[in-house]
C-alpha cells in the first residue's frame, strides 16, 4: 500500500481511544461497572493507553459504566496501561489474558493478517457511508475492514510567533528555511527546533515524504530510493548545526518545550492545542514539515487511534456491540471525546460537523492544511519496518556511515520483514 496524501477537502477532513486491562500487572483497572454490573454475565476487557490529557481516563471509565446501563448483562472492565504500550499489547496478545477490545496507534494490518484482529464490516451497518473511505480503506485488509477509528490526529510543527518575529524570521517554508531558522534561533542555553527526544522523532519519514518519496509502495519498500537518500541526507544540517534540543523532561507529543520557552519551534499534535493556548494565548502559529526543495509537498502526517476487536477472544460478539455502541452509535460520546480532552477531529462526517471548536482560529487552520498535505502512512508501516529504517537514519545524520548504504542495509532487512507480513 502507498504511503499516499489524504484526498480530503477541510470539510471532508472534519468529516471525515479509548481501552482498557485484565487483571494484569500493565496499570490502573477499573473494577466492571455501570448499571447492575454484579449481574452482568459476560465481563469484557477494554484496554486504552495512557492518554496525557486530563480528565480521559475518568471519560473512558464513565463511557463504559453508559454501556453497561444500557446492556446490564455486559460488564466492562477498564484498564489504563502506561509506558510503552504497543509493547505491552503485543506481549499480551500471545496470551490468554488479552484484551476483548483494544486500541491501535497507526493501524497494522499485519495483526489482521495473523489472524488476531475481527472484522468489522457489520459493525459499522448502516452509519458506514459516515466514516470518510480514506479510513476505511487505511483499516480494509483483503476487502474486510478490521477497526472502528475514535480520533483522527493531525501532527504539524508548532512555533512561537513573537520569537520568530523578533528575530526577524518567516515561518519556514523550506527544509532549508526550517533548518536556517532553527540555527538562527539557537543560543548557548536553548535551541531552535524541538522533534523529539533523540533529536529526529518523525523528521526522516516525513523529510521522504517532502521530497516525493515513499515508505512503502505495492509490497516494495521504498526509503532507500535516491528521494529518500536525499532527504535522510539533508536532515544532518540539523544535528551538525546543533540546533535540536536533545533529551527534554517529555517527547515530542507533549507541548512543554514549546510552552515553557525551551524552544521556539516544536513537532506536536493537535491535542496539545488547548494546552498550547492556555500557555500562550495566541502567540503560536502551525506550520506543515516542510517541502524538502522546490517542486517537493509540504506534509502533515496523519494519525489517531482504532478500536479493534480480538478475533481470538472468548467475547467477540460482546466486543463488536461495545466497539458499534460507543464508537458508531453515541456521537455525543463521540464529540465529547475529541473536542473535551485536547483536540481531536472526529472519524464521522457527521461528528465533525458539529465539531464547533474546530472551525475557529489555529485549529481550523490546522484542520484545513491537514486537508490538503496530510498523510498517513501505510498500514504495513509497522515496527519491523520503521525500526531498521529510523536506526539507519540516526546512523546517517550523526555520521557513522553512507546514507545510501546504511538506508538499502535496512531497506533489505525491513523488506524481509514486509514479506513475511504478507505471506
Amino acid at each position: 500500500m502507498s504511503a499516499h496524501r489524504a484526498e480530503l477537502s477541510r470539510r471532508g477532513f472534519l468529516g471525515g481511544s479509548l481501552l482498557f486491562v485484565a487483571g494484569a500487572a500493565v496499570g490502573c483497572s477499573t473494577t466492571p461497572g455501570g448499571g447492575d454490573a454484579k449481574g452482568a454475565g459476560t465481563t469484557l476487557n477494554v484496554w486504552s493507553h495512557a492518554y496525557g490529557e486530563a480528565g480521559t481516563q475518568q471519560a473512558l471509565t464513565r463511557y463504559a459504566g453508559e454501556f453497561t446501563k444500557a446492556h446490564p448483562d455486559i460488564a466492562v472492565k477498564v484498564t489504563w496501561v502506561p509506558g510503552d504500550y504497543t509493547a505491552k499489547l503485543n506481549a499480551s496478545l500471545l496470551t490468554d489474558g488479552a484484551p476483548d477490545v483494544f486500541e491501535i496507534g497507526d493501524f497494522s494490518q499485519a495483526l489482521a493478517r495473523r489472524g488476531q484482529l475481527a472484522p468489522l464490516d457489520e459493525v459499522y451497518g448502516s452509519e458506514r457511508s459516515d466514516f470518510s473511505q480514506g479510513n476505511l480503506d487505511y483499516m480494509s485488509v483483503d476487502g474486510k475492514v478490521y477497526g472502528v477509528k475514535m480520533i483522527d490526529d493531525v501532527l504539524m510543527l508548532h512555533y512561537r510567533r513573537s520569537a520568530l518575529e523578533k528575530a526577524g524570521i518567516a515561518p519556514p517554508t523550506t527544509f532549508d528555511a526550517l533548518a536556517s531558522a532553527a540555527k538562527a534561533l539557537s543560543t548557548r542555553n536553548t535551541k531552535g527546533l524541538y522533534l523529539g527526544n533523540d533529536g529526529l522523532g518523525e523528521s526522516p519519514a516525513l523529510a521522504v515524504l517532502s521530497n516525493g518519496g515513499s515508505l512503502v509502495t505495492d509490497g516494495r519498500v521504498e526509503f532507500a530510493s535516491p528521494q529518500a537518500v536525499e532527504a535522510v541526507t539533508a536532515l544532518k544540517r540539523l544535528t551538525d548545526d546543533q540546533s535540536v534540543l536533545l533529551g527534554f523532561t517529555t517527547d515530542w507529543w507533549d507541548p512543554s518545550a514549546l510552552t515553557q520557552g525551551v524552544v521556539p519551534m516544536q513537532w506536536c499534535g493537535l491535542w496539545a492545542m488547548p494546552a498550547i493556548r492556555t500557555a500562550l494565548g495566541d502567540d503560536f502559529g502551525v506550520l506543515p514539515w516542510p517541502a524538502l526543495k522546490s517542486g517537493g509537498t509540504p506534509v502533515l502526517r496523519v494519525g489517531g487511534w482504532t478500536s479493534c476487536v480480538n478475533a481470538k477472544g472468548r467475547q467477540v460478539a460482546a466486543a463488536k456491540t461495545f466497539v458499534r455502541w460507543l464508537w458508531v452509535e453515541q456521537t455525543a460520546l463521540q464529540k465529547d471525546w475529541s473536542e473535551s480532552y485536547g483536540f481531536h477531529v472526529p472519524p464521522r462526517a457527521s461528528v465533525a460537523a458539529t465539531a464547533d471548536k474546530l472551525t475557529v482560529g489555529t485549529a481550523k487552520e490546522t484542520v484545513e492544511l491537514a486537508a490538503k498535505y496530510g498523510r498517513h502512512y501505510p498500514n504495513t508501516w509497522d515496527t519491523e519496518l520503521s525500526a531498521p529504517f529510523a536506526a539507519a537514519a540516526k546512523k546517517a545524520v550523526s555520521g557513522q556511515g553512507d546514507p545510501a548504504q546504511l538506508l538499502a542495509e535496512a531497506a533489505k532487512v525491513a523488506q524481509a520483514a514486509l514479506d513475511k507480513q504478507r505471506s
